[in-house]
This record gives structure tokens, C-alpha cells and sequence, in this order.
């Protein structure tokens, strides 16, 4: 009966605690955004170019074959009367819902948002709806030879993702950070528990996504102690990996940062990830790296002032993440992070997180 009591303590701080880059603020209760993109009924009811491909049951595979199939006037008339829904669907070309998600972004008519239209920015997938979905990459994306895709944690939507905030933090912050990282060649030694791979397996660019593609919570509540959110964005971002995957990107590294890491841990059995890197986590829904059922590697790491370390490792009546990744007894592999301050800093350059992240995104940790 003591340790019940215990148990109830220790789930009760996990509310009070648990939550992401914006600190010790209370929470709100946020609707999860799911099912089809807007714009879908008028997209099913369009036969100009046959049966289009169903966004809510088409798989991406079946979207690059039926895209693969138009010409190029046919592709251009489906971008300009559904932007909405073609920026979002994963599977089509890329360069077509840059196109895409460029004119639904100005479609808004929202400041919010305006920056996203700017004629350097790759949005990849861009959803108006609640406070805003977005996905950006950084880089060359059809023809690199290494993907990482950034999974934020709480307090992060389409407006946020690439705000006025401490250098090298944010989603956007840390995909450029992470960009300049793998540009720099990499000194000889050990690096993130493994050692740098000899020979040419690293050769060709990296391209970085950052995907704030589903509802995070908002502060500190339950929102953020309990996976009904990450359950959410677990669906979503199985299936945005599967749409690299149809379009032939390489097999993506996962980065995920705070509560992201508990939607990664969700996802891992469903996505083709070559590596998942856990960092500043609460848990990820698993008590061992086993127990995510993934062919990945799992890699996880933590700094000393992250006060993520005083969440509660439990779970409890749905409550808390589980174990803490960083520990031996879960078994991944460990990301050094003695120099990384607070929560969000993982990506600062110079630290020894960051260097280890350029070497697994480029394939060259063992």
C-alpha cells in the first residue's frame, strides 16, 4: 500500500512537470489536428485527370505512382486549384508541394504565416488548421544522401517554429544548426558510443527537415504528461517518413527533442529510420530500447542542467512516459551531451551533442 501511495505521488508530480522548451508555465488543453488535409472533399470530387488519390487512404506509394503517371501541365493545374491538399500529401513530388504550400500559405491572407512564402523557403508540408502544422527543409532534399528529421517538442506550431528566440533553439533553429554542422568535417576520434566510420560512407549532403507536424502541448498539464497528442503525431509522422520513402529519399535519422521524443518512441516500429536520437527526454513510452520495436539504432543523451531530469521516470494510469532513455538499464546508445546548458541546447555549435548529431547524420558512427 506504500509503494501504491508512492506510485500516486510520484504520477502526480509527473503532471506538474513533464512538458517542453517553454518551462514551468501552466497548460492547456489542445485538440489534436488529424485526418485529411483542407480542402479534400473538393479534391475527391475533382475528375478532370480520373480518380484522384484519396488523402485519407491512399498510401504515398499509391500517391507517387499516380503523380508519376501526369504530365507536367496536369501536376501544375492539381497545384493551383488544390495547394492545400497536394502541399500535404505525402508521396507527391517535392518540388511540387514546395510550389503547393507556397500558395496555400499566401492563400491565408495571415501575417502569421507570411514568412513562410518567401521565395527561399522549402516548406514541405503546411497545415492552417489550429495553431498551425509546418514542415521545412533545409537543404537539397531530392538529392541528398543523408536525411534527419527534427521532431520538436511542446509549445511549437507553424508560427513559432522558426520565431525570434535564443540562437540554435526552436525547430528552425536547430535544423540550420544542425545543416552548418554536417558541413564541417569531422575530427578523428570516438564520437556519440561508437567510433567515426573509415572510407567514403559519409560522402554526399545532408538534407534537414523540420517537422512540426502535429499538435503539441501547450506549458506544463497534462497534455504534456499523458501520449494522447503523441499518439496523434505518431500516425502523422509514420506516414510523412513513408512519403520520403516513395519519393526515394534515403532512410531519415530521427531527431527528437522533449515531448517529441515521446512521439518518436510511439512511431519507431512504423517508420524506416536508420537511427532515432532521443534527446532531453521524458521517456519514450517504452521501458528498453527493445521495446520500441525498430530496426533503428536508438541513441539517446541528456545534459546535467536539463530539468527534464526531474521528471518523475513513471507510468502511471496513463500518466508519465516510462524510463529514461539515458539510463543503462533502457540500452541505447549515449549521445554525449557533459557541455549542452538547459533543456534546449543540445544544438548549440560547439557542444559535444551537436558534433555527435552531424556524425550520425552523415553515416559516420559505427
Amino acid at each position: 500500500m506504500r509503494r501504491f501511495g508512492r506510485t500516486l505521488v510520484t504520477a502526480a508530480l509527473a503532471v506538474t512537470v513533464v512538458g517542453g522548451t517553454a518551462g514551468w508555465a501552466s497548460g492547456e488543453s489542445q485538440s489534436a489536428v488529424t485526418g485529411p488535409p483542407p480542402g479534400t472533399a473538393a479534391w475527391r470530387a475533382d475528375t478532370a485527370y480520373g480518380p484522384l488519390p484519396d488523402p485519407a487512404t491512399a498510401t504515398p506509394y499509391e500517391v507517387a505512382r499516380f503523380f508519376a503517371g501526369l504530365d507536367d501541365a496536369a501536376r501544375s493545374a492539381l497545384v493551383r486549384t488544390h495547394p492545400l491538399v497536394v502541399g500535404n500529401l505525402d508521396g507527391a513530388p517535392v518540388p511540387l508541394r514546395y510550389e503547393a504550400n507556397r500558395l496555400a500559405v499566401v492563400a491565408t491572407g495571415e501575417a502569421r504565416y507570411a514568412s513562410l512564402a518567401a521565395p527561399d523557403r522549402r516548406i514541405l508540408a503546411f497545415d492552417p488548421r489550429g495553431r498551425g502544422q509546418v514542415a521545412e527543409v533545409f537543404g537539397d532534399l531530392e538529392h541528398a544522401a543523408h536525411v534527419s528529421v527534427i521532431v520538436p517538442g511542446s509549445d511549437n506550431d507553424a508560427t513559432s517554429h522558426d520565431a525570434r528566440r535564443a540562437p540554435h533553439t526552436g525547430p528552425a533553429g536547430m535544423a540550420r544548426a544542425l545543416r552548418t554542422a554536417t558541413e564541417t568535417p569531422l575530427a578523428d576520434g570516438p564520437v556519440a558510443g561508437g567510433s567515426v566510420a573509415a572510407g567514403p560512407v559519409a560522402a554526399g549532403p545532408v538534407a534537414v527537415i523540420t517537422w512540426t507536424g502535429y499538435t503539441t502541448p501547450v506549458g506544463v498539464g497534462l497534455d504534456a504528461a499523458d501520449g494522447r497528442l503523441a499518439a496523434a503525431g505518431a500516425l502523422r509522422l509514420a506516414r510523412f517518413t513513408a512519403g520520403l520513402d516513395a519519393v526515394g529519399a534515403p532512410d531519415p535519422v530521427l531527431f527528437c527533442h522533449s515531448y517529441g521524443s515521446v512521439v518518436c518512441g510511439l512511431a519507431a516500429r512504423h517508420t524506416d529510420a536508420a537511427d532515432i536520437v532521443a534527446l532531453g527526454s521524458p521517456g519514450m513510452r517504452a521501458d528498453t530500447a527493445d521495446d520500441l520495436r525498430t530496426g533503428a539504432r536508438v541513441w539517446a543523451g541528456r545534459g546535467p542542467s536539463d530539468w527534464i531530469a526531474d521528471v518523475p521516470n513513471v507510468s502511471f494510469a496513463g500518466i508519465g512516459h516510462g524510463a529514461d532513455p539515458t539510463s543503462a538499464a533502457f540500452g541505447a546508445r549515449r549521445v554525449p551531451a557533459a557541455d549542452v546548458r538547459g533543456h534546449a541546447g543540445y544544438f548549440t555549435p560547439g557542444t559535444q551533442s551537436l558534433a555527435a548529431f552531424a556524425a550520425i547524420a552523415k553515416g559516420e558512427v559505427r
